[in-house]
């Protein structure tokens, strides 16, 4: 039972509610969360509900300048420029903005706990149970415009579990899930501990273990039907009745034969976890989505799909390194995933040179349906899927093939392009609103809609609005702090000036004080010169008094 619907909540009113429960445990009052309960309760969303006055990327077919997308009880219904309008439906004006379909990222670990297990072969594991709804990624992913996420587990590993594709909104895994059991991951990449030719035997061993418990089990069944056939002739024999196998004769015969007979009367439910997945593989029911991440890893990869009989169901997950084997990729063709890092650098071991190749333009000129990833670091514009695509037209990738990367190539891929990837009537109404064109880097996501249903309004993005609040007083903190460094060299100056000033009137001050001092002296001398007594002349002898 879906307790979402049982008390009202839409989308919206879950995010609220996770948003506050993060806070509560970072310190806030449980109190608080009540409160905020009683505000993001709503009653149901629309049945139908019409984008209007926007600007259409369908992805398939031409753009519309201006036109209106419909969408009633969750699929879209109409899509052009003219739309005949129903009259109960909400009409939503997105005006000078652009629809686009719900990018899609084909290849993530993220929202588990780990990336990786420690068993190099655990084919029996499934993401499922790993998946964290609650994973800030996948609130992360809603607000970049990513609406449909592929959980997988991480590149270590020989083979791994189930994946599953789910939507990045939900209160549980359930809630969330798009589709089960998308595909089963492997590796011929040296995994941590392994060398290339330990990560290989480990792979061959595995499905010759397969082999070897597929026999036994064959001949097993075989048996169980011989004895139901006999039991049958015994009780027709009493006027019974026993169903038996109508497809295979059975009658006494060696074991070799018993195992070859035995195979068409294996059931699901005879398998056990540990193979089960692996027979789903090797019967072209479960796709494998293989990484490679150097070049050298790309052969083996396509040797062992072709040997156990996937070749036809794999999608390869590329490193940037592994384009150099795009001739073997081409002549397998099948459609890859790449790196997020989009460019392999490499430097020359004789001139030090360093050369960087485009690795999707290489893949795109091969003829290679491709599909893009986001960065694992959501702080870098690569972790933008839009980001990424323009990057590709920026080296010559055409637009068409770019967005298609990160819309209906990873669709198709991952099985539901009958429901994701483009606009179209009776797709699913996975649909985001954008500022402006999903190339343009200044673009970012206004609002995203859900299978019809309002999932990410950016005016209600507590955690953005709080985020753009940091950074405002940041700005606001800086530009004080700016003033005030002005102010301060301004006083700085002042203070100089008034220090030259008075330097100066102290230099004044005492040139004056030494010409006082220096009149002063003078005028003592004076003084001192005019109270002295006149020198008086000795008297003259009288004329000859010494005789």
């Amino acid at each position: 039972m879906n307790v979402r619907r049982i008390i009202g909540w839409d989308f919206i009113g879950w995010h609220r509610f996770s948003n506050v429960c993060r806070a509560a445990a970072g310190g806030i009052l449980i109190a608080s969360v009540v409160g905020i309960l009683a505000v993001g309760s709503r009653a149901a969303p629309p049945a139908k509900i019409a984008l209007q006055g926007g600007r259409i990327i369908p992805v398939v077919g031409s753009e519309i300048a201006q036109g209106t997308v419909l969408i009633e009880n969750g699929k879209i219904t109409a899509i052009g420029e003219k739309v005949e309008m129903p009259y109960d439906a909400m009409v939503v004006d997105v005006s000078g903005k652009v629809l686009f379909p719900g990018m899609i990222s084909a290849h993530t670990w993220r929202g588990l706990d780990r990336a990786n297990e420690n068993l190099p072969v655990a084919a029996y594991l499934d993401v499922y149970d790993a998946i964290d709804p609650s994973s800030l990624y996948f609130e992360d992913a809603l607000r970049k415009g990513m609406l449909a996420v592929q959980v997988i587990q991480g590149n270590s590993c020989v083979i791994g579990g189930l994946s599953r594709l789910v939507h990045p909104i939900g209160l549980t895994p359930d809630e969330m899930t798009i589709r089960p059991s998308v595909a089963l991951k492997l590796s011929t990449s040296p995994r941590s501990g392994f060398d290339r030719m330990s990560q290989m035997a480990a792979m061959r061993e595995a499905f010759l273990e397969l082999e070897y418990y597929l026999e036994n089990l064959a001949e097993k069944r075989y048996e169980e039907e011989l004895k139901k056939k006999e039991k049958a002739e015994e009780e027709e024999e009493k006027g019974g009745d026993v169903a038996l196998e109508d497809d295979v004769v059975l009658e006494d015969v060696g074991p070799d034969e018993a195992r070859k007979r035995g195979r068409s009367l294996i059931r699901d439910e005879d398998l056990d976890d540990q193979h089960r997945n692996l027979v789903r593989l090797k019967d072209g029911r479960l796709p494998a989505w293989i990484y490679c991440g150097a070049a050298t890893d790309v052969g083996p990869a396509i040797e062992t799909a072709k040997a156990n009989g996937f070749l036809e169901h794999a999608v390869f997950v590329l490193g940037t390194e592994s384009y150099r084997a795009v001739e073997e990729l081409k002549a397998a063709g099948r459609p890859v995933v790449l790196a997020s890092e989009l460019v392999h650098q490499e430097r020359d071991p004789i001139t030090g040179e360093l050369s960087e190749t485009f690795v999707p333009t290489v893949i795109h000129e091969a003829g290679l349906l491709f599909a893009l990833q986001p960065s694992e670091d959501s702080s870098l514009a690569e972790g933008y899927l839009n980001y990424q695509a323009a990057r590709c037209v920026r080296h010559g990738v055409p637009r068409q093939a770019a967005l298609e990367a990160i819309t209906l190539g990873p669709a198709k891929m991952l099985g539901v392009e009958d429901r994701l990837g483009s606009l179209e009537v009776g797709k699913a109404g996975y649909v985001v609103v954008l500022s402006g064109d999903p190339l343009d880097f200044n673009t970012w996501v206004e609002k995203a809609y859900i299978n019809g249903i309002l999932a990410y309004d950016r005016t209600k993005d507590v955690r953005l609005k709080e985020l753009l609040g940091l950074e405002e007083k940041a700005a606001d903190k800086k530009k004080k702090e700016e003033e005030k460094a002005a102010e301060a060299k301004e006083g700085e100056k002042d203070a100089e000036k008034d220090a030259a000033k008075d330097k100066e009137k102290e230099a004044d001050g005492k040139a004056e004080k030494d010409e006082t001092k220096k009149s002063k002296e003078e005028e003592q001398k004076k003084e001192e010169k005019d109270d002295e007594p006149p020198k008086q002349e000795p008297a003259e002898s009288p004329a000859g008094a010494n005789r």
